[in-house]
């Protein structure tokens, strides 16, 4: 009796792949037309000309054009190492045991993040006071971003880091400030600082204002 091949596997990963790239093709192209002519004057059409892709193929990934921005927001939090930024964070303070090297490590990353965000927080800004998706949107990321900060700001008291003076509300409009999108547009992009210049400022700003001192 001849022996019956078995059923190949069906390997899914280079279609995954190709997904992958073509989210990203579209995400570029609509991140160009969005901080290049603003949201408003800024088409579905435009950037699925530009992308390559169909209207529907568009609409199918992301829902709206505010759904297109949200994802842009959130691919530049994630910032551009080999993981994202968030998860870098969490796995390096576990680490680490000097406050000091906790708080330049975050400035490094808040730096890393506020350069891809900051001009799409100020997109998202704008558009929010004519369009509730975008105000939806703003509201959610303020949201998130405070919830992170309070996260942080637990783990500093957990860990006894924390001045005596400073609560655990007080360190975390700390950090919340710190990494703000517009503490970024005003001293990098209106007064032309370098972004490793912002990084140390965010670092012993937040060493001053939250850390106990060293016996």
């Amino acid at each position: 009796m001849a022996k019956v091949k078995g059923s190949r596997r069906y390997d899914s990963s280079g279609r995954q792949e190709q997904a992958r790239r073509n989210r990203e093709v579209v995400l570029d192209a609509a991140q160009r037309q969005f901080l290049d002519a603003g949201y408003g004057a800024t088409t579905i059409a435009a950037i699925a000309r530009e992308g390559g892709v169909s209207v529907e193929t568009i609409y199918k990934a992301f829902g709206s054009k505010a759904g297109l921005v949200r994802a842009i927001y959130e691919r530049g939090l994630a910032g551009q190492g080999p993981a994202p930024a968030y998860q870098r964070s969490d796995e390096m303070r576990a680490q680490e045991t000097d406050p000091k090297t906790i708080m330049r490590k975050w400035g490094a990353l808040t730096t890393e993040v506020a350069s891809a965000v900051t001009p799409i927080r100020l997109l998202i800004r704008a558009a929010a006071a004519s369009d509730p998706e975008m105000a939806e949107l703003l509201d959610d990321s303020d949201h998130d971003r405070l919830k992170r900060m309070r996260h942080h700001a637990r783990f500093l008291a957990d860990r006894g880091y924390l001045r005596s003076d400073v609560t655990l509300g007080g360190a975390t409009d700390v950090l919340w400030t710190c990494s703000s999108a517009e503490l970024y547009e005003l001293l990098v992009l209106q007064r032309g600082w370098s972004a490793m210049r912002f990084g140390r400022f965010i670092a012993e700003f937040m060493i001053s204002a939250l850390l106990a001192e060293a016996d």
